[in-house]
Formats: structure tokens, sequence, C-alpha cells
């Protein structure tokens, strides 16, 4: 018996039975491709999860109907196995994440609990395990957030958002979301928002660490060791604050440092900055208390630190008006 995903509420998309979910693979699998220009059939929620997952790895507010075929992994693989085009991908992730309003009748509220890392990883595993069930091999559907071999997801990045400074950046959008949706509690406007700006920190710092080769730009410590990364061993932090910038500048990653602990804080706190050429110089007084206290020395003298950040050939370099911005208002302050 096909059950309607549709009548399951919610649950449908969150916490589908094993039938539910072998019923929303097989439509899946049935479906032919749509010609240019005819409608799509709706989304089934396995569907919709996986873009929602898949909005954890890529920005897709940089794609349009142009250049959606251009879009990064691993939309181009969704699109094929979905059998819909491209832009349907990045426009489903739109509606997840509340920027775009006319998203299906359960998804923000999805989106929202969505935000629960420990309930995405379980959705995320049983929907993969239901699609290597039907023959949906690693090819055709890859496990894009590397967890079907016992990793953990964790959302990097995290420990810079402030709950405070995140409620106060919302404050414009709830208030749009209020007068075009009133049909939508508050509630879960709110908690769909919350967690799309976790979604964007996290992307972030995925590719700030990536921009940076998984080392510290003032010392060079990698945060892989025994070939398997060590999350905690690096922070990639932004080097305007997540409070004081836009929210282009939240997500642009030149402006943010790959960092071991001990010199991520020492950039936080205005011990040390960056020059426009990329020289790492230290506040005032510090290179007397260098002299004196070997501790200190063997933290921040210069080795280990560098005399100028360490970029590999394809890194971007950050941006000189954060790296001023943090002069100004940070180091110089100290």
């Amino acid at each position: 018996m096909t059950i309607d995903p549709m009548s399951a509420g919610v649950a449908a998309f969150v916490d589908p039975s094993a039938d539910l979910l072998r019923d929303q693979w097989l439509s899946v699998l049935a479906r032919k491709v749509v010609p240019q220009g005819v409608r799509q059939v709706n989304f089934v929620p396995c569907e919709v999860v996986l873009c929602h997952c898949a909005s954890l790895l890529m920005d897709h507010s940089k794609y349009g109907s142009s250049t959606a075929h251009k879009a990064e992994f691993p939309v181009q693989h969704l699109a094929q196995l979905f059998k819909r085009p491209p832009t349907s991908i990045i426009a489903k992730m739109a509606n997840l994440d509340g920027t775009r309003s006319n998203g299906g009748k359960y998804e923000l509220e999805v989106a929202a609990r969505l935000g629960d890392v420990e309930l995405l990883q379980g959705i995320y595993l049983r929907i993969l395990d239901a699609a290597r069930s039907l023959g949906i091999d690693r090819d055709q559907l890859p496990d894009f957030l590397g967890l079907e071999d016992g990793e953990q997801f964790e959302l990097e990045g995290q420990y810079e958002l402030d709950s405070s400074d995140v409620e106060s950046s919302l404050v414009d959008a709830l208030e749009r979301w209020a007068r075009e949706r009133a049909d939508v509690p508050i509630a879960t406007t709110e908690r769909m928002l919350i967690s799309a700006v976790r979604v964007g920190q996290h992307r972030f710092a995925q590719s700030v660490l990536r921009n940076h080769q998984h080392r510290c730009v003032f010392c060079g410590m990698s945060g892989v060791i025994g070939g398997k990364r060590r999350p905690r061993l690096l922070a990639a932090s932004h080097i305007k604050p997540w409070r004081d910038s836009t929210n282009k500048e939240r997500l642009d990653r030149r402006n943010g440092l790959t960092a071991c602990p001990t010199h991520d804080v020492a950039f936080d706190t205005g011990l040390i900055t960056v020059n426009k050429d990329l020289s790492v110089s230290y506040a005032p007084g510090i290179e007397n208390d260098l002299k004196v206290s070997p501790p200190l020395r063997h933290a921040l003298g210069k080795p280990p630190l560098h005399e100028k950040l360490i970029l590999g050939e394809e890194s971007i370099a950050p941006e000189v008006s954060y790296l001023t911005w943090h002069r100004e208002n940070v180091f110089a302050s100290l």
C-alpha cells in the first residue's frame, strides 16, 4: 500500500517510518524528467531534507536561474537523482532558510526542527539507508555529509554566536515575516531564522578552514593529525566580529582567519594584529613581556608565530578593510 507522505505532517520529514521512506524513494525512482516549462511534481519529504542538508555545504544565494547549473557539490547530484533542474534544488534551499517565503506547507517547521543537529544526523542517515536498500549507490547519492562511516556531525564555528546578538540581528526579518506570512507562528519563524544563522556560520567556518588548508595562519599548526581532522584544534573566526558585521560580511571567507586556540584568542583580544602587508604585529608592551616570560615566548614569540600570515598558493588573502577594522577597533583599544 502506498502511503501519502504529506498525510503524516511534519513527521513525514523528521520521523518517517521505514515504509514511508521507502515509498518516498520509490516515487523518486519512478519519476520521469519533466520537459522545460512544465510544472515539476511536488518534492517528497526525503528530497526536502536532503536539500536542507546540502545547504550545510554550499551557499545557494550565489546562484540564480542562469547559473544554477554551475552550483557546487552536491546540487548537481541531487538534481540528477531527483530528475529536477538544478534551479529547483536551489529554490528549495531558499524556501528552507527563509529567503523565499512561498515554500511547502511544513517546510519552515521542518527547517526549524532540523536545527537540532542530532535529529538532522539521524534522519539523514535513515534517508541514505533507505536509498541504499533500493539500490541507490554512493555514485548516485554521495554521502555528502560524510556520516555513513560512523562520523559525528557538528556545526562549525558556533562558539562565535552569542544568542542575544543573533536575536538582535533577526528583528527586521521577523517583522517582515509577520507581515508577509501571518499564517506562520512567530515561534516557528524565529527558530527557522536562528537555524539559518547557524547554518550560515557553519558554511563560513568551513570555507575559512578550507581556504587555509586546515592550518593556523599564525604558526602553521595543522588540524589534521593521524590522517583525521581534529576540529577543536583549530578555530575559524571572524576578523571583524560577527556582531559588528553585515549579513554579507558574516559569510565572507575573506573576513576569517584559521588559528589554533592560543593564537585565535591572542588575535581576538588584540594582543596581535595583522597589517596590510599581512605582517603580524604585537600590541604595545607585549614584546617586553616576551623577553622576560619564557612561557609567553613559547606561545606568542616568533617562532612559533611567523613574521607574516601563512597562506597557501591557492589561499585567498584576508580583505584589507577587515584587517583595518581589527587594528582600529580591537588592537588599538588594548
